[in-house]
């Protein structure tokens, strides 16, 4: 930024701070009289309660964008027909379709055995207090506590890195979408269906107050899917039931994607869908999935998994200060790499207690 500042002959007096809640006092106590930041900050500053007004009570008076490289690479198994694999499938949140370097709002690891026709779906909570871990070239503070969200404003590579040193696991690809994937994708393939508990209606979705659920089968389009998967305040278990519900949305889209209509029609949905998804996997394993559910058409077994903890407040690395998060439950830590290894053994998930 300060170089593209200078191209366009605009000087500016300098100051630096150790901290992004230095920055912003400084900047809101008038010390400065603009900032510097990235934009995949933004929604961390939101995440900030003295901040949370931050894009009402500030404006961008200037903008530059830059490319960075992406350091993800996939570890292929030898046949993805019939060899298991992991993927982690990561949520940015931004819109547009996706920032290789945004926050990461969902963290999943889907464990398939293409043998077993079983997919187990793990979710990792965002505010879950994790060590981080990534590669040199990412930039990461390696070996730093913070909430596991913010590993992806390094890259989908610093959020495997942590995944797979949390879990203790190899992840062998990577998918990230943004929110516009997940709407796009979902009336691409004709909306998915959700069924809610007996006790989880609700009137108006705070994400989107055009959109409800009531207990029973919803059937939701793009729009409505993603508020549902975005919910979180109307339930008394906060992050958890969002999370839960995220695992929903995946499953009705999977369910989705794995029946005939949908399967010969890919190509055509994968056309539609270009730009907006990040991913590891190649165009000749995905080919070759494709194919496999062409000519197998498995019925796949769905389970689901969620690592817990306690809230607190404690000492985020990316931020500098002190932030809400989840302490891990490492008994629940412990239970998901059980289950994955069950799942990758070629047995279920189901049978880990």
């Amino acid at each position: 930024m300060l170089e593209d500042l200078s191209k366009s002959n605009i000087k500016m007096e300098q100051k630096q701070y150790d901290s992004m809640t230095a920055l912003l006092e400084a900047f809101y106590n008038g010390e400065v009289d603009s900032i510097i930041i990235n934009e995949s900050s933004r929604s961390q500053i939101l995440d900030m309660e003295t901040y949370s007004n931050f894009d009402s009570n500030t404006r961008v008076v200037y903008q530059t964008s830059y490319k960075v490289k992406n350091n993800d690479s996939a570890t292929s198994v030898s046949d993805i027909t019939s060899k298991p694999f992991n993927v982690l499938i990561s949520g940015s949140d931004t819109r547009g379709g996706f920032d290789e370097n945004g926050r990461s709002d969902v963290i999943m690891v889907a464990t398939v055995n293409p043998k077993t026709h079983t997919i187990l779906l793990t979710s990792i909570p965002r505010d879950f207090y994790v060590t981080t871990a990534c590669d040199a070239g990412d930039g990461c503070m390696q070996g730093a506590l913070d909430k596991i969200t913010h590993t992806g404003m390094h890259g989908t590579n610093t959020t495997k890195r942590t995944v797979e040193q949390l879990l203790g696991i190899e992840i062998n690809y990577t998918f990230k979408v943004g929110f516009d994937t997940v709407t796009d994708l979902v009336d691409a393939v004709g909306g998915v269906d959700v069924t809610v508990a007996p006790g989880y209606a609700v009137d108006k979705l705070l994400t989107n107050p055009a959109y409800s659920v009531h207990e029973g089968v919803n059937h939701l389009n793009g729009e409505h899917a993603l508020a549902y998967a975005r919910e979180r305040y109307s339930y008394t278990e906060g992050d958890r039931q969002r999370t839960k519900n995220q695992q929903q949305v995946l499953m009705g889209i999977i369910d989705k994607i794995t029946s005939p209509a949908i399967v010969t029609n890919y190509a055509s949905i994968m056309d539609s869908m270009a730009n907006t998804f990040s991913t590891t996997m190649s165009n000749d394993e995905i080919t070759d999935l494709i194919k496999y559910q062409l000519n197998k058409n498995p019925k796949w077994k769905m389970e689901q998994y969620m690592v817990d903890g306690t809230g607190d407040t404690l000492m985020c690395a990316e931020l500098g200060d002190a932030a809400s998060v989840m302490v891990p439950d490492q008994s629940t830590v412990k239970k998901a790499k059980d289950k994955i290894s069950a799942v990758l053994a070629g047995n279920s998930s189901e049978d880990v207690q």
